[in-house]
């Protein structure tokens, strides 16, 4: 890991996850990071907090600076921009979670194939310790066949930045909207556990009167593999916290995971009382909600698939990806 930490990585967009991303590497003990955004408030907070050299034009950045490995952290939008872009100069990338331009996504991930370019979009929730110790227990066996789950996650959506206005932000843009966008953030985790699902129902519209043209819930039924059955509520209005809540039944038991207490229990029909494990909320940086340990890890698995110059390595796909998308557009298809 040494040696990939000293090439050179152009965080792409300084804002909220750029930010992070950056700590990420300086984490990981990556001493070659420069950043790139167009607005100067974001280079000057970047250059002064975290030493980093900035730009103001992707030109400059790589004429100047020659980066080996792109973390885009743009809005969603951009990505495939900047993706087909480092792909083209043969560039490692790292991109954060996608809601549009599926098709992009996966042309992309056909391009790639034949190559040693190490391409893969994010998938931060499989590095939370609640979502690993799901996976773990399911895999154990613990509760038996699982049967059915119920998942809600939420966030009230102007507290995500409290530092702007929603309609600053792309989370209000009805394409990226903050719900539509963690749809698949979540599905990317509990596909991983259950397949790939095909989807029944969903209902989805704007609950509140936040000043964003977008719906702010989504309730999704969905049919996994193995006649598993998934209820998925995603929205974007639980305040004053965050609500993540998730209950597995199987042939044998429950599995709860509390991501608010911060515990993953489960219990079995040989047992007298739950197994309940206690998670380190981990380090949250000011003004930010989620802890910087799973973003540093999920950094840390994309740094091994560089280094070993294998998309294998690492636990998610572009074509992973495209199917995720799949499962968000059908879902809204079936409103």
């Amino acid at each position: 890991m040494n040696g990939v930490c000293k090439v050179k990585f152009l965080v792409i967009g300084l804002g909220s996850m750029g930010k992070r991303r950056v700590r990420n590497l300086i984490a990981l003990d990556c001493d070659n990071i420069a950043g790139f955004d167009i607005r100067p408030d974001r280079r000057k907070y970047s250059n002064s907090e975290y030493n980093i050299v900035t730009f103001k034009s992707l030109e400059s950045a790589i004429n100047k600076f020659n980066p080996d490995v792109f973390i885009i952290s743009t809005p969603p939008e951009f990505h495939m921009e900047y993706a087909n872009f480092a792909f083209d100069r043969k560039i490692h990338c790292f991109i954060e979670g996608s809601v549009v331009d599926a098709d992009k996504i996966l042309e992309l991930s056909q391009k790639i194939k034949e190559t040693d370019t190490v391409i893969v979009p994010s998938c931060t929730m499989r590095f939370y310790p609640g979502p690993m110790k799901i996976k773990e227990l399911v895999e154990q066996g613990v509760v038996g066949k699982p049967l059915n789950f119920n998942y809600q996650t939420g966030q009230y959506l102007p507290d995500w930045h409290p530092w702007e206005d929603i309609e600053d932000f792309y989370v209000s843009n009805p394409e990226t909207g903050g719900c539509r966008e963690i749809v698949p953030f979540e599905l990317t985790w509990l596909n991983d556990i259950f397949g790939y699902p095909k989807p029944l129902a969903c209902v989805k519209r704007k609950l509140t009167d936040m000043n964003a043209d977008i719906d702010d819930i989504y309730h999704c039924l969905l049919s996994y593999p193995a006649g598993v059955i998934g209820n998925l509520t995603v929205e974007v209005i639980s305040r004053p916290r965050t609500t993540r809540e998730f209950r597995l039944i199987g042939t044998d038991g429950e599995i709860v995971f509390d991501g608010e207490a911060g515990t993953v229990k489960y219990i079995n029909s040989s047992m007298e009382d739950w197994e309940v494990t206690v998670f380190n909320k981990g380090t949250v940086e000011s003004q930010y909600i989620n802890p910087e340990e799973p973003y540093i890890e999920e950094i840390r698995s994309f740094l091994k698939a560089v280094e070993r110059k294998e998309v294998a390595c690492y636990s998610n796909t572009l074509f992973d990806d495209y199917k995720v998308l799949q499962n968000l557009y059908t879902l809204e298809s079936l409103t």
